[in-house]
């Protein structure tokens, strides 16, 4: 974990990437996994609940609740620029994971066209948020680490922290960090198989 004394307005968020890219790396192996013909249901829907619970609840929810307002003090608007762009993002991402979710249902008990809505979204979520996360880490939390400073910055850190100690549908931000590891290791593991 980051210490706060050192942390930047961004340190924690970038942390928190990395989980969601590993999270990703790990949907791509079940897609593959998926398109060979071998489905890990259980597997997708650890997915859709990680991506529900850290992904969108706990990492953008500190963006669009804190991290934003703080960029909108500093100067920049919400309506255009990275600010109006990541939010259209955080939606589409949304949508990947309705998609997904209303799909795996149907696809567990072999409907092919639900087979198929559950391989595309889940494919259309992972370039999104690889995307996404490039154009986080390199523009906007570039531009924000450099607005966000000093006592704004503190406060901001403190605030993610009151976040990160919320629980998620009765799931603390370890318990899903945990969870994305079991994700990873399971995808590889049915990869070697």
């Amino acid at each position: 974990m980051v210490n706060s004394a050192v942390e930047s307005a961004t340190s924690r968020l970038r942390e928190e990437h990395q989980l969601i890219l590993q999270v990703s790396d790990a949907m791509q192996a079940l897609i593959a996994e998926a398109e060979r013909g071998d489905w890990d249901f259980d597997a997708f829907e650890e997915c859709i609940t990680f991506i529900r619970l850290f992904a969108d609840a706990c990492h953008h929810g500190k963006e669009e609740d804190l991290l934003f307002p703080e960029l909108e003090r500093a100067g920049m608007s919400r309506q255009q620029g990275p600010i109006a762009v990541m939010l259209e993002e955080h939606r589409i991402g949304r949508e990947y994971v309705r998609f997904m979710s209303e799909a795996l249902d149907p696809a567990r008990r072999g409907e092919d066209a639900s087979r198929a809505r559950l391989r595309n979204a889940a494919h259309g979520y992972v370039q999104l948020i690889r995307a996404h996360i490039m154009k986080e880490d390199h523009v906007l939390f570039n531009l924000a680490d450099h607005v966000v400073r000093g006592s704004s910055c503190q406060s901001l850190c403190v605030a993610y922290g009151a976040v990160c100690a919320r629980r998620f549908e009765g799931h603390s931000k370890e318990e899903l960090a945990a969870l994305a590891g079991s994700i990873s290791k399971r995808a590889r593991t049915d990869a070697l198989d």
